[in-house]
């Protein structure tokens, strides 16, 4: 009988040992300075903040160079892990961001932004908090990697 109890103790142990683990992956993200700068400023969940920031350089990773976008995740480790963050999006939602992205086609940068709105929308964002997102993206970008890095990616929208 006890060892009954001895084992059913180690598998608990083992199976929150494991939960933890699992959970301490998805909180590398959350608990970034990047992520907790959007949090304070614009009042956005953590899972907001993170999938929100995920899209951008998501959208980055696809318009940019591998060379170019390196630069970026050199300069900001935790890039990949907020890319994997950001919502997928399906046929319908890559439609309407690019119905939204050729309706501001006067504007070059909000018609990039436009290109996040199905993104921000499965956040429960809207396509306008992109607009707020991003020049704190880019301030971020730019404290870890300078203004050659901000660049790099404010050119992704451009």
């Amino acid at each position: 009988m006890k060892l009954q109890y001895v084992l059913i103790l180690i598998v608990v142990a083992l199976f929150t040992g494991c939960s933890t683990l699992a959970g301490k992956n998805s909180t590398d993200t959350s608990s970034s300075e990047l992520v907790s700068s959007l949090t304070q400023k614009l009042g956005v969940t953590n899972e907001q903040a993170t999938g929100g920031a995920g899209a951008i350089l998501s959208q980055a990773k696809e318009k940019l160079s591998p060379a170019d976008y390196a630069k970026i995740s050199k300069a900001m480790p935790e890039t990949e892990s907020l890319v994997k963050a950001a919502p997928k999006n399906d046929g319908m939602t890559d439609k309407l961001g690019g119905m939204a992205s050729s309706l501001n086609s006067g504007n070059e940068s909000a018609g990039g932004l436009g290109a996040l709105a199905g993104s921000f929308s499965k956040l429960g964002l809207s396509p306008e908090m992109a607009g707020k997102f991003m020049p704190i993206v880019l301030q971020y970008a730019n404290s870890k990697g300078g203004s050659s890095v901000s660049g790099l990616l404010q050119s992704a929208f451009q």
